[in-house]
């Protein structure tokens, strides 16, 4: 966004962007992209992107496929490019091209990672790139009759060494190769080292680079965002309707990623001119975003719930965090909470209480059991209750807290006087307690 076009917008995005900011530090992304991004030129403005991710504190590792590099060095060997069940075979002369062509664009990303032109993007950059015989593989071996030979898959990751590369604040650049105990080279694809590099390093986000811009709905809308079932159900969808290429291919590894503990997937397209930052720094995203299952079993509480409910209240309660509610008084408003679910047990909740002459609407009982606290649980209850307020027509969510000030001001919540509560509210303000407010705009 041009400084001089729209300064006041420019201040309220860049603005915008502080929280994702303070949540990347020190997160582990994985971000995978094809060959055909710097067959086609466009490394140079992704490279640049990689560059703000790194300067920002975010844990890189970068994988790169060699797909059209291939290709083009088969032809000039005159050798076929087979596939079998859509996997290549690779003999000894195909391995042959397949080293040459991933040793040259390795070369070649390492090289624009290394740019500090001034006047640039990259001015003053200090990229670092590590490689190294990260990944062990061995051969897929024989399917169906035929022997794929030095075609291999991930058998394990070194974790460790790895972990040392990050921790000197290196940016970790691996190639679809893998190495064998043996000291045999297999091809392996892209996908495969990204998605098992993500599961090993229990990463933040994988990153998937594609031709499309996402997953399409049944009407060719662009899903946003999924849950793991409902990613299933697309590529169980797959009879009826047939899906892009790449949609094929990546969207089963974004469900294997999140199955595995992987926070977020992505898949997002290559031809946008940083789509990694605009999906990443967004609220909205330009791709497809899949979630772990867990995150998709909010809702609304009924009587049943009222024990699971007092179960999460009632140590907050003892600990003068919470005012403290009979199960009486619970079982009159359950109709105010939503609670979450983990693997059918209660792990969360919170109470919605509406003041809708004011357009305004209380946040109250928002708590997850101490064992998930880490999980990104609470801030999800409070995003789905920010969701209904609006939907309500409320204008503004407050919040009143004597021991959770920070956990609110960090999510965009500001301290106000007890005035600015509706007026219902204030007379019910208990000024022994001295809880203090907060509000936020929605």
């Amino acid at each position: 966004m041009p400084i001089n076009a729209a300064p006041t917008d420019f201040v309220a995005w860049f603005r915008s962007v502080a929280p994702y900011i303070n949540a990347f530090r020190g997160k582990t992304f994985v971000i995978a992209f094809g060959g055909e991004v710097v067959a086609d030129g466009k490394f140079v403005e992704l490279t640049h992107d990689f560059n703000l991710l790194a300067a920002l504190g975010i844990r890189l590792v970068l994988v790169h496929g060699a797909r059209p590099q291939i290709e083009q060095h088969l032809a000039k060997n005159n050798l076929g490019d087979t596939y079998h069940h859509g996997i290549r075979m690779t003999d000894a002369q195909t391995m042959q091209c397949v080293k040459e062509a991933v040793g040259r664009v390795r070369v070649e990303i390492e090289a624009l990672l290394s740019m500090g032109l001034a006047n640039s993007p990259m001015a003053n950059a200090d990229i670092r790139v590590a490689g190294g015989n990260f990944i062990t593989a061995q051969p897929i071996g024989v399917i169906n009759g035929v022997d794929l030979m030095h075609t291999g898959c991930v058998r394990k990751v070194d974790v460790a060494a790895l972990n040392d590369r990050r921790e000197f604040g290196e940016v970790v650049l691996l190639s679809p190769l893998g190495y064998s105990p043996t000291g045999e080279v297999f091809n392996v694809t892209l996908e495969d080292i990204a998605t098992a590099t993500a599961i090993a390093l229990d990463a933040d986000k994988l990153v998937f680079l594609m031709d499309t811009d996402g997953v399409q709905g049944k009407k060719g809308e662009l899903l946003k965002e999924l849950t793991v079932a409902q990613a299933q159900g697309v590529l169980s969808s797959t009879g009826k309707r047939k899906l892009p290429d790449d949609v094929s291919l990546f969207l089963p590894c974004a469900i294997r990623a999140c199955e595995a503990g992987v926070a977020r997937t992505h898949l997002i397209s290559r031809h946008i001119d940083g789509s990694v930052l605009q999906e990443l720094f967004s609220d909205e995203g330009i791709g497809s975003m899949v979630v772990e299952s867990t995150l998709n079993t909010l809702r609304d509480a009924s009587i049943e719930d009222v024990g699971g409910i007092l179960q999460l209240l009632r140590p907050l309660e003892e600990q003068g965090i919470l005012v403290r509610r009979s199960r009486e008084l619970l079982e009159r408003e359950i109709e105010q909470f939503v609670v979450l679910e983990h693997d059918h047990r209660i792990v969360g909740c919170a109470a919605l209480y509406r003041f809708p002459d004011e357009a305004s609407a209380e946040l109250a009982c928002l708590a997850v059991d101490a064992q998930y606290r880490d999980h990104g649980y609470g801030e999800a209850v409070l995003n789905h209750m920010v969701s209904v307020a609006k939907s309500q027509g409320m204008k503004k969510l407050f919040v009143l807290t004597t021991r959770t000030a920070h956990w609110f001001l960090e999510r965009g919540f500001v301290e106000a006087e007890v005035t600015a509560l509706p007026a219902q509210k204030k007379t019910l303000y208990n000024y022994q307690r001295k809880s203090k407010v907060f509000v936020r705009k929605i």
